[in-house]
């Protein structure tokens, strides 16, 4: 992935600075690209930048489409500046709180104005030939998402599997009377997604005159109520009533006797097989034109993954399935001549697996949170026992802050494993961080490691606590909803930030 030792910050789009309700592809966008090309970061790693909904808790890991990109991150202040609005579209700008994202009152907003933006944009000829290019060049899967989509939104919003038959069993000549009687719905969702592509390919460029790399992320299953599914249902292991036969999760573990029953269909790796894996090729093949590097969630279920049948409530009567994982790798060895991917290999995953896991090469991930509860010497998430292919986090958006960890969280032997290990460092000591910053310490220790990639989250940069966690597993509320302010990111951080890098060696 990269020879020299490099670092880079963690933070989602929706957590940018904007006025509009969620972070956003404008003006935060860029002067946070400024700010990490200023502190001497080479990479900006995001969350999945897919859409979605509600009823799944806005979690960026759940989606109806793993190929579409969420609208919401659409900028109307880049919308105003290309021509698609006017000044006056932007005069009544609600109320928005400037350190949560408002899912609800954002989307209401933003749709609102891309209403007007599609009705201006039918009138707009000289726009309309680039946007038919685009549809060319993304058919391969913005025909069936907005066409899902349209669908969806015409029935109420109702699973596909209880639309009428010849929506739900894609017969052709249903799908062609639909989208005559719908065109209007159709291409305004296409529309949509040529907006936040042409945001996005603008903000990657920047991103690259600054020699930032992103760092993008995809959930390794998707959602049963989903266009890929109602697309590619054979690859999927479904009933004859296209219902899920069995469903992923992991197994009963010491965080849960009951594991976790996670419900997205699992893949048919069979049928994935016969088709030269090329769903997954595709897929990879999309979010690299996106991205310069993706981190796979739940990697080892490129090995062997948990198979629970759909009518168990809970993980517990579930089964190992293998994964003809040299098969798969050996196609994809064959379609890309590389292949930047980081591997999610955290939890409990036995030494077999994790052997076939780093035989396939890719960097793993360490994360310095959990590595002070037990035997210093031998703890592999401590910095000492890593070799250099791997990525190393103080924290992830799962994890709770650095500093909300040690004040809230962190036990007594916990905390006295950290301070020694933290004294026996000395590249930690070089940098010459008090012990009161807990924060640049964690941060100190990952990028002095062996590790050719260290990433930490904002949050544990600006030394924040608990409150601006990024998601808390297991839980529904609150999640997915922290937002930094443009003041917090200030020429102290910088320079800081900056130090620190240049003391350890990276950038």
């Amino acid at each position: 992935m990269m020879e020299s030792k490099k670092s880079g910050i963690l933070l989602h789009i929706s957590s940018l600075p904007s006025k509009f309700g969620i972070g956003d592809l404008g003006a935060g966008a860029y002067k946070f690209v400024d700010f990490l090309a200023d502190s001497k970061q080479s990479f900006w790693q995001i969350l999945p930048i897919h859409p979605t909904d509600l009823l799944s808790g806005n979690s960026p890991y759940s989606c109806p489409s793993t190929f579409a990109c969420n609208t919401l991150l659409i900028s109307p202040e880049l919308l105003l500046e290309d021509g698609f609005i006017g000044q006056e579209d932007l005069q009544d700008i609600p109320d928005f709180s400037l350190d949560r994202v408002d899912f609800i009152k954002a989307a209401f907003f933003k749709h609102q104005l891309f209403d007007k933006v599609f009705q201006r944009f039918k009138k707009n000829k000289k726009e309309q030939k680039a946007f038919v290019q685009f549809q060319k060049n993304q058919a391969a899967w913005l025909d069936d998402y907005s066409v899902f989509l349209a669908i969806k939104d015409h029935c109420g919003g109702i699973v596909w599997t209880d639309w009428p038959d010849e929506l739900k069993e894609r017969i052709p000549e249903g799908l062609e009377q639909f989208c005559q009687e719908h065109q209007d719905a159709v291409t305004k969702i296409q529309f949509l997604q040529y907006l936040f592509f042409s945001q996005w390919a603008k903000l990657r460029a920047y991103c690259a005159k600054r020699k930032v790399q992103i760092i993008g992320d995809i959930p390794i299953y998707v959602n049963f109520d989903s266009a890929d599914v109602w697309t590619h249902r054979d690859i999927f292991k479904l009933n004859k009533k296209l219902k899920p036969s069995v469903v992923a999760g992991v197994p009963p573990d010491y965080f849960s006797k009951t594991g976790q029953r996670w419900g997205n269909p699992v893949y048919n790796w069979d049928q994935l097989k016969a088709t030269g894996f090329s769903w997954w090729i595709a897929r990879l093949e999309h979010i690299l034109n996106l991205c310069d590097v993706v981190r796979v969630d739940h990697f080892r279920a490129f090995i062997n993954y948990w198979e629970i049948p759909a009518k168990e409530k809970t993980a517990v009567n579930g089964y190992w399935v293998d994964v003809p994982t040299e098969h798969f790798f050996a196609s994809l060895s064959e379609h890309f001549k590389d292949l930047p991917l980081i591997a999610e290999d955290l939890g409990d995953i036995d030494s077999d697996v994790r052997a076939r896991i780093e035989h396939l090469g890719y960097p793993g991930m360490k994360i310095l949170l959990f590595a002070f509860g037990e035997d210093l010497e031998h703890q592999m998430y401590l910095p000492h026992n890593y070799n250099a292919n791997c990525v190393v986090y103080p924290g992830t958006h799962d994890n709770n802050t650095v500093e909300g960890w040690f004040r809230d969280e962190a036990g007594q032997k916990e905390k006295e494993n950290f301070s020694q290990y933290v004294l026996q460092r000395s590249n930690a000591e070089d940098c010459a961080l008090t012990k009161d910053k807990v924060h640049w310490q964690m941060i100190a220790l990952a990028m002095s490691s062996p590790a050719r990639l260290a990433i930490a989250q904002l949050q544990d940069v600006l030394g924040l606590g608990s409150a601006s966690r990024m998601n808390k597993p297991g839980t529904d509320a609150g999640n997915w909803t922290w937002r930094a302010s443009e003041e917090e990111m200030n020429s102290k951080i910088i320079e800081q930030l900056k130090e620190m890098t240049e003391i350890c060696r990276r950038g």
